[in-house]
């Protein structure tokens, strides 16, 4: 701390550490690096320059600082404090409307983006598309794609409508409103496609309260679980169903699935007639991304 006139100032290294203690004590396991991200959001600087800058940050950079702070001490999520989150190198906005991507889902993207490349003008629906993460990267990355991007929430769709605009794929990403292929607003049916990705809703209903508080009390519960009516699988068996009516010949269907669920939800998709062709692994060795496409 430095002192002017008598007055004791923070330094923006003392600011950080004092939050780290806090969010810690309030169970945070990511303290430092969240008060790190918070200071330079609050700054306008990047981590790195918060870490070098000598000068004292003003009584208003503190103030909202200190908000932003007790704000996480509450256990909300620093990417709903700051608005935005990256996923697959690319920056989206993202609040309590929408499920923050985490860098495990880049998996389908990239899964996804090996299945269209030998496609000239690949279709790709996106089913539960949330912030639009996935199906934005997809067109980002594969420039002769077109996705249809589905949510059952208008408030989902409200921020991928913001995020396509942003990332300037309005041509080629069509948002629509729908419960998996089931269509809930005016437009026509949602047709045939060469790829289904979707990271749908795996927790099972009564394992939600065990989650951590910033995924159990911030996070959209219909975008985590299936509801207390229907099984962690339901999502699964209806995206089984209708995959042969939604997909073009020698087309696949590419989902995200939770730890230890690889079994059932093969199952799952074998039953309804597709062969699962992979089981991806994730860097800490979950089954996380499975591949399957109608029998021929």
């Amino acid at each position: 701390m430095s002192r002017a006139g008598g007055v004791v100032q923070r330094t923006i290294s003392d600011a950080i550490q004092q939050a780290a203690s806090r969010l810690a004590a309030c169970g945070v396991e990511s303290a430092r690096l969240d008060a790190e991200v918070l200071m330079a959001v609050a700054t306008g600087l990047t981590r790195a320059e918060t870490l070098s800058v000598r000068a004292n940050p003003s009584p208003e950079t503190l103030e909202r600082f200190d908000a932003m702070v007790a704000r996480r001490e509450r256990r909300e999520p620093v990417a709903y404090i700051v608005g935005r989150k990256e996923f697959y190198s690319l920056d989206f906005e993202v609040g309590p409307a929408v499920l923050i991507p985490r860098p495990e889902t880049e998996m389908i993207v990239s899964a996804a983006l090996e299945t269209i490349a030998r496609i000239p003008a690949p279709r790709v629906v996106d089913i539960g598309t949330g912030s639009g993460a996935i199906a934005i990267a997809i067109a980002v990355n594969s420039p002769a794609a077109h996705v249809v991007a589905t949510d059952i929430s208008c408030d989902a769709l409200a921020v991928a409508a913001r995020n396509v605009a942003a990332h300037r794929v309005e041509s080629r990403v069509t948002l629509r409103l729908a419960d998996c292929f089931e269509v809930r607003d005016a437009g026509p049916p949602l047709g045939r496609f060469d790829l289904i990705v979707s990271n749908p809703p795996y927790i099972d209903d009564a394992a939600v309260a065990g989650l951590m508080p910033d995924v159990r009390d911030y996070e959209p519960r219909v975008a985590l679980s299936t509801g207390a009516d229907a099984d962690r699988f339901s999502f699964y068996r209806r995206l089984a169903a209708g995959a042969h009516d939604r997909l073009e010949e020698r087309g696949e269907v590419i989902v995200e699935i939770g730890a230890a669920q690889s079994r059932d939800v093969v199952a799952i998709f074998e039953r309804a007639g597709l062969n699962v062709r992979s089981v991806i692994d994730d860097l800490a060795g979950h089954h996380r991304v499975l591949r399957a496409a109608p029998r021929s």
